[in-house]
């Protein structure tokens, strides 16, 4: 559709699955928007919830959105805002009838709500390879066959079509599966002001926009080298884009929150994730990130402009997930006089004491470092001298569950088998826990389609 409005405003009140509650309510409350996005997917992400489904086929998607719509969308649909999100996970059927269950307790009705799926290609993988596709590991060349049999999920990076069409048949609230993060900014521009798909400079410029605000707050000043002069990080304001018909746009948030909205706050964001800045691949276009220009228009206001892309690629990126083993960390406290000699023989004493019945790890199977002993700047700080506390952190990790389990049973001892001054031990004895490793590919295009479903409740 074309739209008659001459700005468009799309805010992003999720970064992740388990940023803040108060992001998207505090956007609904504290001024104008047009459109609320919530990012809620990562690569593991995708796998836990594939865990999820197999154990109850109603899980698998992103539950914390259905608590989060219970507690807004009257307000949204008070004020006109639709809601589109990355909370479909593997289970966006299972998704729509739990927000379908909402809008019911709400006494709400008229409420159309969408699903765009067609990511999920686990159940595909032998149908996808007959069709003569390779899942070579597109970082290191390594050959798909090597993973195959512990391949734990399989999704494909989609694009913005799937929400322009969903947007198109008029729904309110979009779930989506495993979309890029930009896309679910890029769908509503789309819808609203009837860009084409072959206009590359202004789904560029949507792109970067989507780019800047997916990570929530990262761009109004949290996460941020000048932490020390930003202003009331308790209410960070949350992003919203000002997008303009022409592909111009504003980053800003809303008027008295936390935060700030400047040229440099908003490059930390810009540089975030970046591999090659002249071409930053997406499903819908191929962005250079170089052309990007910013200009302060006022405070917490910056404009974005000159922003060029070109055509998109024929394949799209696969993220899958493989079972690789197993793992086992646990932390002890150590405080008093020469605490870090003391938390490295606490350490020496694991080691030996599983010599002792043959259990060994490989060097880059185990880990002991010291928190409190500059671990996170290692080479680079100075150990302090006489630390009076340190925290122990040690873990193994083995194809071998049952030597992971062993090594688990031998950090607790410690508290009176060991030196003195062992005073905390955090989180119990630890469990040996899977390993999902990550495994990324490229796929034709031509395999896969966008499936998008509504329904009004």
């Amino acid at each position: 559709m074309n739209s008659k409005k001459q700005t468009v405003r799309i805010s992003n009140g999720q970064g992740f699955w388990g940023d803040s509650i108060l992001g998207p309510v505090r956007l609904l409350r504290e001024g104008p928007i047009d459109y609320l996005t919530l990012d809620y997917l990562a690569e593991v992400t995708m796998s836990i919830m594939q865990k999820l489904k197999t154990r109850n086929p109603q899980a698998g998607y992103a539950t914390d959105f259905i608590k989060l719509l219970e507690r807004i969308l009257p307000e949204a649909q008070e004020k006109g805002v639709r809601i589109i999100a990355s909370a479909g996970g593997v289970n966006a059927q299972a998704c729509l009838e739990a927000a379908g269950a909402v809008v019911k307790k709400l006494g709400l009705s008229g409420v159309k709500i969408a699903t765009v799926t067609g990511d999920d290609i686990l159940h595909r993988i032998d149908e996808l390879e007959q069709a003569g596709e390779k899942f070579e590991n597109m970082d290191t060349g390594a050959n798909w066959a090597t993973v195959r049999h512990k391949i734990s999920s399989a999704n494909v990076y989609l694009g913005a079509a799937g929400i322009v069409e969903a947007l198109d048949r008029g729904a309110d609230v979009v779930i989506c599966g495993r979309v890029t993060d930009p896309a679910l900014v890029l769908g509503p521009m789309i819808h609203e002001f009837g860009w084409s798909f072959a206009d590359y400079d202004k789904l560029a410029a949507g792109t970067v926009a989507g780019h800047i605000v997916e990570c929530g707050a990262q761009c109004t000043g949290a996460n941020y080298t000048n932490w020390r002069k930003i202003e009331n990080f308790a209410m960070i304001g949350y992003p919203i884009i000002e997008m303009q018909a022409d592909g111009n746009f504003y980053i800003t948030k809303h008027p008295d929150t936390g935060g700030e909205v400047s040229i440099e706050s908003v490059t930390s964001q810009l540089m975030y994730e970046m591999g090659d800045p002249q071409n930053y691949i997406t499903p819908d276009v191929v962005v250079d990130f170089t052309t990007v220009q910013l200009q302060q228009a006022e405070k917490d206001r910056v404009r974005v402009f000159g922003i060029h892309g070109k055509k998109a690629t024929d394949f799209l990126k696969v993220s899958a997930s493989f079972s690789n083993g197993f793992k086992a960390v646990g932390q002890l406290t150590i405080a008093g006089p020469e605490a870090l000699a003391k938390a490295q023989l606490c350490a020496e004493i694991i080691w030996q004491r599983l010599a002792y019945e043959n259990v060994h790890f490989a060097e880059k199977q185990k880990i002991a470092e010291y928190p409190g002993a500059a671990v996170c700047h290692a080479g680079i700080a100075e150990i302090p001298a006489n630390s009076n506390e340190i925290v122990l952190r040690i873990g193994v990790k083995d194809a071998d569950k049952a030597k992971v389990e062993r090594f688990a049973m031998e950090i607790v001892p410690l508290v009176t088998s060991g030196p003195p001054g062992v005073t905390g031990f955090a989180g119990g004895r630890p469990k040996a826990q899977e390993i999902v490793s990550y495994w990324p590919a490229l796929i034709d295009k031509r395999h896969v389609r966008q499936v998008v479903f509504v329904e009004e409740f």
